[in-house]
């Protein structure tokens, strides 16, 4: 009897030992969500006004894609994707603001799952996909500064108050106040409240952190010194013969990068990201934690029959935020994980925003949800390339007041690129391997190609959204 109370013991302890052991040698995990961030914004992608040192150093020790794409070019639907690794359609709808995801069952979560295998799961920041009681159904067990709210009222505290005229008419924004003080930069409270947490969190356990920084969607506010130090340098710049403004749709694209206040933002955002990745390497946790720096969509370059201030350029790309050319879709997407992931530019791949959850999950548990996303740890690892992939996008919450989009629908296969613009019957048709900036349309050169192309778009259309779609245009 007492041997049996003694094996049952040692069996007791040896697989408790087993799970504290396995969940320390997995990798922590860090999610840099960036929100309007713009593909050229950085310095590493050709932005000569914006001066990014912090970003661009992670970019050169991580797999770089320059083929990456968000799923929508609008917030919600974006994150939405990105969060559940699915398209951004449900029931025939694309989910827009006070979206709820109490319905994503757990077998289909990816938060839930990481509790499941131990870790230790928390939000910072922009959800954007309901109320803060949304985040913890979905599966965070620790959230700070997420709710509904799609921007802050002000990123110079207090956050909550607006600093114009008017009374203020959007959410609030939880936590926030009760940890700032006079002078406080939302972005930087943002930063020390997660570097807080991974100093004082379980470290006997993993974590996944999400970190979805409000930045450097509008308002477009920042430091006085840092705007003032920026007006300079664009004062000073040579934008040559570059054109302020062209016409795009019902508005204009902005074509230079010359909004001193947005500079201010992105250079900021820079700073936070350096003492953010600082505090992983002074907690020697650096080398064990994948780190993924993404942003949801293109960068605010667009304005519709309503004209407004824009907030950067996306040149050379075409167009911006609400567009599905490449300017409102395509993102920085870095990934690193310290002698694991050979660091390189991964130019031929074509990956999503919805991959990232898949990929993640992959490196920690080998578990697949069977999600439209797909694991790209085989991609990260060398062993695969994505060149001929598919992948489609549905916009029918077009904002032609606000950023000069109509509804569209698109087609990315291999190297071609289709937009369809449904309610005109528009199609526009790129080869992007030799025209990435879709200056060069090819739609009536190639109608064989289109009409493939078309077809397919239609029945992913079909499919997704239990509707009947036009037939191709001849």
């Amino acid at each position: 009897m007492r041997y049996s109370s003694f094996v049952y013991c040692l069996r007791t302890f040896l697989c408790f030992f087993s799970i504290l052991s396995f969940a320390q040698s997995q990798p922590n995990i860090l999610i840099i969500h960036i929100d309007d961030l713009g593909y050229h914004d950085l310095s590493i992608h050709g932005s000569k006004i914006y001066q990014t040192p912090h970003i661009d150093t992670l970019a050169t020790q991580s797999v770089s894609f320059t083929k990456a794409y968000a799923n929508y070019p609008r917030c919600v639907p974006s994150r939405f994707s990105m969060m559940t690794g699915k398209y951004p359609i449900q029931n025939g709808n694309v989910p827009d603001d006070g979206f709820k995801i109490k319905h994503v069952a757990s077998s289909k979560n990816f938060i839930k799952s990481f509790n499941e295998i131990g870790y230790q799961t928390a939000y910072f920041g922009k959800w954007h996909l309901g109320d803060k009681q949304s985040l913890r159904d979905f599966g965070f067990q620790y959230s700070f500064a997420a709710g509904k709210a799609g921007s802050p009222i002000s990123f110079i505290y207090p956050f909550n108050v607006s600093k114009g005229k008017g009374k203020n008419k959007k959410k609030p924004i939880p936590d926030v106040d009760a940890v700032s003080t006079e002078g406080d930069y939302l972005t930087d409270v943002m930063t020390n409240q997660a570097v807080n947490y991974v100093k004082t969190r379980d470290s006997s356990k993993p974590f996944l952190l999400m970190l979805s920084y409000y930045a450097v969607h509008q308002p477009i506010e920042a430091k006085t010194e840092d705007i003032e130090r920026n007006r300079l340098e664009i004062e000073a710049a040579n934008f040559g013969n570059q054109p302020e403004y062209i016409t795009e749709g019902t508005g204009r694209t902005k074509m230079r990068q010359d909004n001193p206040a947005y500079a201010a933002m992105v250079e900021n955002l820079d700073n936070n990201i350096g003492k953010l990745l600082g505090s992983l390497e002074s907690n020697g946790i650096l080398e064990n934690t994948v780190i993924v720096f993404s942003s949801d969509h293109g960068g605010l370059s667009n304005d519709g029959y309503n004209k407004r201030k824009l907030a950067t350029s996306n040149y050379p790309l075409r167009a911006g935020k609400g567009w599905l050319y490449d300017g409102g879709i395509k993102v920085p997407l870095f990934v690193k994980w310290q002698k694991h992931f050979k660091p390189r530019v991964e130019d031929t791949s074509i990956v999503t925003l919805m991959d990232v959850f898949p990929t993640l999950l992959d490196i920690t548990a080998k578990r697949n949800l069977n999600v439209d996303g797909k694991s790209m740890l085989q991609v990260l690892y060398s062993k695969k390339k994505w060149h001929n992939r598919t992948v489609y996008w549905h916009s029918e919450k077009a904002r032609p007041k606000n950023t000069g989009d109509t509804k569209s629908s698109a087609i990315r296969k291999g190297k071609y690129k289709l937009i369809h613009w449904f309610e005109s019957d528009k199609i526009a048709f790129y080869n992007m391997n030799i025209d990435p900036y879709e200056r060069n349309d090819l739609a009536s050169k190639k109608p064989k190609k289109r009409a493939e192309l078309l077809s397919d778009l239609n029945d992913w259309k079909s499919k997704v959204m239990n509707t009947k779609t036009k037939k191709n245009p001849q």
